[in-house]
């Protein structure tokens, strides 16, 4: 009898039980030993493999969606993918909001996955009607057979990386994780592996990341949304001009804001010091990390996890981008590296 082929079924058999990299060069001179859950081994290059699949599945198993529905969300692009992704497998069309302030790499791959995109501004108050959360809502009123994931103000957000994420993390530290630091953004990432390792262990500290022009540190110190905390910013996937309900800031025990600059120029030494070609919510949670030891977070016995939320190649026209750093300023006060090692023959 010949043996079983070993294939996967489709690329959704991938999703999840992604590695653990010790970071060795970027933190060598911090107390603490540091390691990145690296969410772009995921095959559509990012956590939200995790919630699209896990909140498609479940809306089938209630009934909620046929073959031949309609999936649509509000995203900033890496939610777009994965729900794009399973949409194709499971047999759904996709309609996507989504702000400006993503990346043409991101916009072109959501379309090359066949979903209809929507590009809405990116500065605008977040009950604007050219908001892509309020564009999002318009579709699914004017889309017959149409879900709305609405990921922001989805418990199932939260549920997805409690049941995947958090786990993975517990069992690959084999309960020896001290810290999680993590980025932001919908907060179910965050706030669903806190959840988790909470329960195993109360003493875990949760250290989040927020952005500059960002509502969610002051939210989670006051519990005041404060409009003059919102100005533009250029992270992606970080941060918030509003308060999302899939954030459990109880969770969390201190948020950490990082820079544009700074962030951009973390994300770029991971690629050049670690081989980790890692996006821009990455580069903000390493500067985070740095942050936070300053301020004496970190002992010798400390092991630190750091989601690293996606794949650099989403943000080759942003940080990856020699021209669009210097057009943020970003060069100002260094010379870049890359640009002397292209030499052209004429």
């Amino acid at each position: 009898m010949k043996e079983k082929i070993k294939a996967c079924d489709s690329v959704l058999d991938l999703i999840g039980n992604t590695p653990l990299i010790k970071l060795k060069k970027v933190t060598d001179d911090l107390d603490g030993n540091f390691y990145a859950k690296v969410e772009a081994f995921n095959p559509g290059h990012s956590s939200k493999d995790r919630i699209a699949l896990y909140i498609i599945e479940e809306a089938e198993k209630k009934g909620i969606l046929s073959p031949g529905d309609t999936i649509i969300e509000t995203t900033s692009g890496n939610t777009g993918f994965s729900l794009a992704m399973v949409s194709i497998i499971k047999g759904y069309n996709c309609i996507l909001a989504v702000s400006s302030k993503s990346s043409l790499d991101k916009i072109d791959m959501l379309r090359s996955m066949g979903a209809k995109v929507y590009v809405c501004p990116a500065n605008v108050s977040a009950d604007d009607e050219r908001s892509y959360y309020s564009v999002a809502k318009r579709l699914h009123d004017e889309t017959k057979g149409s879900v709305y994931i609405n990921q922001y103000f989805n418990q199932l957000n939260i549920d997805a990386h409690y049941k995947s994420t958090g786990p993975e993390i517990w069992e690959q530290t084999n309960g020896q994780i001290t810290h999680l630091v993590a980025c932001s953004g919908t907060g179910g990432t965050i706030s669903g592996i806190a959840k988790y390792l909470k329960e195993k262990n109360p003493n875990i500290r949760i250290l989040g990341v927020d952005a500059f022009g960002s509502v969610l540190k002051k939210y989670h110190e006051t519990k005041e949304f404060d409009n003059d905390e919102i100005y533009p910013y250029r992270i992606e996937g970080l941060g918030k001009n509003l308060i999302p309900s899939a954030t459990d800031f109880d969770l969390i025990d201190h948020f950490m804001k990082v820079t544009d600059e700074e962030s951009a120029h973390a994300t770029r030494e991971l690629a050049k010091r670690e081989g980790l070609f890692v996006g821009y919510t990455s580069g903000a949670v390493l500067q985070a990390i740095r942050q936070y030891a300053s301020e004496g977070e970190f002992d010798e016995n400390s092991n630190v996890i750091a989601i690293f939320p996606d794949h650099g190649s989403r943000y080759m026209s942003k940080v990856f981008s020699d021209n669009w750093m210097n057009e943020q300023g970003f060069f100002d006060s260094i010379k870049t590296e890359e640009a002397q090692k292209i030499e052209f023959i004429k």
